[in-house]
């Protein structure tokens, strides 16, 4: 009974992973599951998050804790029939119940063919009518067959053309070789041209295009990751650079299935915030652990295309990191600035290596720019500037007001804190000090 239903598999924030072709269509929080039968034919789940996807119904426990351990799916094909809605004057009082039939033999491939009577039973505010007629509509589409039927046309039609020799299907003479290779390659980019010259055509043809271009793109960077990990030994710098950077662009071209309002209804903000804390972890990673604020709404909105967010819906979001059990945090610098970095990202490594550029000769005559830390560092400008004020109120460095701006210097004098000006009068003859100190 415990494992009737199949284990869901979930991201580090406890988002459903989705399948190829699968799309997140509505979302009801508070749910039970139930068996209608006698005796029950499973556990009862309580309290859960059930998600409605093109493909599965998937049911996600609200405790972070347990949630990658008992989150379950039914998948939609298993479904044999959905009951319509009891209206009664005691239903009006009750909490609402969906119905469906499942089938175990497609449930679970295996086991004895019968069938199970599972009620949803909806025990919190949400748009219930509006859940069930997206999940009668979604398991009447089977959009899952079709995307069974394209696999098996397209291994099909490569098995008739591998054996099919050097003619065609329609008698002409079939390129083989080089020259044959050079011609399918061709035909792809034709056709990978010939749908983004329709996608951009104008804003209606974009919107229908989307889902098409972001599986695309995906495709397109699964075949170079696969490329780069074949060839690592054999391409040149310049090579592995270009190749990097189609990746991060195609990787930035879109979300596969953003989180809106309208599929989370009063959930939004907090899957929300899950599906940003799996969106960031990637450019945190190439921009050392920490990534302006700024930056992360830019990043975000491209790649959610038209489903735009506002600037308060992503401070929400990532205030309710606090909450889950994510590896990300938002920070705010003395400044104002604010940031996303990793839990495990430590100032003092980047104050150790601050030290260490600092303290070469040509820095500790001339001190060194947030441009200068910038460039050691491999972070924006804007950045490096708050790291340095940081390594400033700590008692590391001295900052020098000069016509070109900020100059820091290393602090010679640790006993002196530059915040303490009581202990020298004038601060220009403190940074006399280290300067002479320097040289």
């Amino acid at each position: 009974m415990a494992d009737f239903f199949p284990k869901a598999e979930l991201t580090g924030a406890g988002r459903p992973i989705l399948l190829p072709g699968e799309f997140e269509c509505s979302l009801v929080a508070a749910v039970d599951l139930e068996s209608q039968d006698e005796p029950p034919t499973f556990s009862p789940l309580k309290t859960g998050i059930l998600t409605l996807t093109t493909h599965r119904l998937l049911w996600l426990p609200s405790g972070a804790a347990t949630a990658s351990a008992s989150a379950v799916f039914i998948p939609l094909a298993a479904i044999s029939h959905v009951f319509a809605p009891k209206k009664s004057i005691k239903s009006m009082f009750a909490s609402p119940r969906i119905r469906f039939q499942v089938s175990t033999s497609v449930l679970n491939p295996g086991s004895s063919s019968r069938t199970v009577v599972v009620t949803v039973v909806v025990r919190g505010k949400g748009d219930w009518e509006g859940f069930y007629g997206k999940l009668w509509e979604n398991w009447r589409g089977r959009a899952w067959e079709n995307e069974t039927g394209s696999s098996a046309s397209e291994s099909g039609s490569s098995t008739v053309n591998s054996a099919g020799g050097l003619y065609g299907s329609d008698g002409s003479v079939r390129m083989v070789g080089v020259a044959g290779i050079l011609r399918k390659e061709q035909q792809m980019w034709e056709s990978t041209d010939k749908s983004l010259q329709e996608a951009f055509q104008d804003l209606h043809a974009l919107m229908s295009k989307a889902k098409e271009m972001v599986m695309l793109a995906e495709k397109m960077r699964q075949k170079l990751l696969s490329a780069s990990n074949s060839q690592t030994s054999t391409a040149s710098d310049e090579e592995m650079g270009s190749k990097e950077e189609m990746q991060d662009w195609l990787l930035s071209v879109g979300i596969a299935s953003p989180v809106t309002k309208e599929s989370a209804g009063a959930m939004y903000h907090q899957q929300l915030s899950r599906q940003l804390a799996d969106f960031v972890r990637t450019p945190l990673e190439r921009a050392g652990g920490m990534i302006n604020l700024i930056d992360i709404y830019c990043l975000f909105n491209r790649a959610r295309g038209t489903e735009l967010i506002s600037p308060e819906d992503l401070l929400l979001s990532c205030s309710l990191w606090e909450k889950f059990d994510v590896p990300i945090m938002l920070r705010k610098f003395d400044s104002g600035v604010m940031v996303v970095q990793n839990k495990s990202h430590s100032d003092e490594e980047v104050f150790a290596r601050i030290k260490t550029f600092i303290t070469r000769p040509d820095a500790l005559r001339t001190g060194i720019t947030a441009s200068d830390a910038a460039m050691t560092l491999g972070i924006a400008p804007a950045m490096a500037k708050e790291h340095l004020l940081s390594a400033e109120s700590k008692g590391l460095l001295c900052r020098d007001i000069s016509p070109d701006g900020f100059r820091f210097y290393i602090n010679l004098f640790p006993e002196i804190h530059p915040n303490d000006l009581y202990l020298v009068k004038d601060y220009g003859i403190y940074m006399a000090w280290i300067k002479a100190a320097a040289s």
